[in-house]
């Protein structure tokens, strides 16, 4: 028995029923051979003692018994559990009611003669229904089980770990935040709990994507106007920072606004006064600011793309997100909260997601992150995920070794951010020598200068270290 079959089976049982005492040894003993735990009843009746609230497992019966027959057993398994799977066992002439008892929820029937493979294949398939089944139970439990921040920010890894307590750190305060990620890692949820888990939480939570604004309307929509400012003002306006007066004001994708009214909002945030266009009179707003960018600011400040100024009134309050491949093990959870999601918004029925599906979405790059995981979520609940099993283009059973290499890479790198590309903290943190530090990062082709602080030294880069050592 392999070992792959041997992890599947494990704490699975099978409760085979069958009055023959030939047949019910036989048979017994092909599944026990094939690596199933067996119990072995004669009767429904018996049969039904094993099976308590919390059954794992599948069951087997003849339909033909003697006092509660195999159709009764079925109904009595469906009524107890929907989960459990039932595969009658039948003769010829049984061949129209197994056809009925597969409507009433039978998982498979098989028609005697029949051969051993054939009863191990099906019950195999059963038992991976059955397990599968029990982990979508377990996901959902632990979604509901969340409360709080744990609710929106979804995952158990250390990196969300760490956001989760960064925010509510900072939440009830009266900093302003810089939020960094990819595209897709959740910018808009962060700010949306740093508002829900704070003092302004009563007030309005204003989200404005400054890339997504005219900028003929930039200064409109965002100071305000009065009646007459321009020909089609017909009536005062209320900007969006005004509008966040006691609440929470996000600016997301910052590094696309106008150069021209980075400073109105550099003289807005100093003095927490808004100028309408039209007017001479000043409104003091009392608003936290959470700014969100994909982008370096320091880099397009130094290129001239970004006011320097600004950056630096923002850049008090870092909070960055780490990427989708960074924290692999959220995966699975992220992706049956979307099922779930997405079986609500279309009205239909949330599927459980096979082994190797799960295999591919943990293997996938994710570029689009969070988002393209939702989006594959939904995809799959609408049926339509086969047809794009390009995007999951993985490999579909990775090695051990393979998945050790893709840990090892992101351990590597995650800790390369955290301490600026410095070797030497890096190899006192994961515990290795130098030497093999330099042989890991080039089997992987990470490139240090990606993870390297810009205010770091030579020294302490290391940069006199040889790039080229193996062993």
């Amino acid at each position: 028995m392999s070992s792959s079959l041997k992890t599947a089976l494990e704490g699975f049982k099978v409760v085979f029923v069958d009055d023959d005492p030939c047949v019910r040894a036989s048979l017994s003993e092909t599944l026990e051979l094939s690596g199933f735990q067996v119990c072995a009843c004669e009767s429904a009746e018996a049969a039904i003692q094993q099976l308590g609230s919390s059954y794992l497992g599948i069951v087997i019966t003849d339909v033909r018994l003697p006092g509660m027959d195999g159709l009764s057993l079925m109904r009595h398994v469906i009524a107890a559990d929907p989960a459990i799977p039932v595969i009658l066992i039948t003769g010829h002439g049984d061949i129209s009611m197994a056809v009925q008892a597969m409507r009433e929820g039978a998982y498979d029937f098989i028609e005697k003669p029949f051969p051993s493979e054939r009863l191990v294949e099906t019950a195999l398939r059963a038992i991976e229904k059955r397990a599968l089944r029990l982990e979508v139970d377990t996901l959902r439990r632990q979604l509901n089980n969340k409360q709080g921040i744990e609710s929106l920010m979804l995952g158990n890894s250390p990196a969300i770990q760490e956001v989760r307590s960064q925010i509510l750190n900072l939440a009830d305060t009266s900093a302003d935040v810089l939020v960094m990620g990819e595209t897709g890692t959740g910018k808009e949820l962060v700010a949306q709990c740093l508002h829900n888990h704070s003092r302004r939480s009563k007030g309005n939570f204003v989200a404005i994507n400054c890339g997504g604004i005219p900028e003929t309307l930039f200064e409109s929509e965002i100071f305000g106007h009065e009646a007459g400012a321009f020909t089609s003002a017909g009536k005062r306006r209320v900007g969006k920072i005004e509008h966040a007066n006691g609440g929470t004001l996000l600016l997301d994708e910052i590094e696309s606004m106008p150069l021209t009214f980075q400073v109105k909002l550099l003289r807005t945030l100093q003095e927490r006064k808004v100028e309408r266009l039209g007017s001479n009179e000043e409104v003091r707003v009392d608003f936290r600011v959470v700014a969100a960018t994909k982008f370096d600011l320091s880099a397009l400040s130094l290129q001239g793309k970004f006011r320097s100024d600004l950056y630096y009134r923002l850049n008090v309050a870092v909070l960055e997100l780490p990427p989708l491949r960074e924290r692999r093990e959220d995966i699975p959870i992220l992706f049956e909260h979307f099922v779930l999601q997405a079986a609500m918004k279309y009205g239909r029925e949330a599927p459980a997601a096979p082994e190797l599906l799960l295999r591919r979405l943990m293997a996938a790059e994710w570029p689009g992150n969070v988002r393209e995981l939702r989006n594959v979520a939904d995809r799959f609940v609408l049926g339509l995920l086969e047809r794009r099993q390009k995007e999951l283009a993985t490999p579909a059973a990775l090695t051990l070794a393979q998945q050790v290499d893709m840990v090892e890479k992101a351990l590597i790198e995650q800790t390369l951010k955290q301490h600026g590309g410095r070797p030497a903290p890096v190899c006192m943190a994961l515990g290795i020598a130098k030497k093999t530090f330099y042989y890991k990062i080039n089997r992987h082709g990470i490139v240090l200068d990606q993870f390297r602080d810009r205010n770091a030294t030579d020294a302490d880069l290391d940069e006199s270290e040889p790039m080229a050592q193996t062993g």
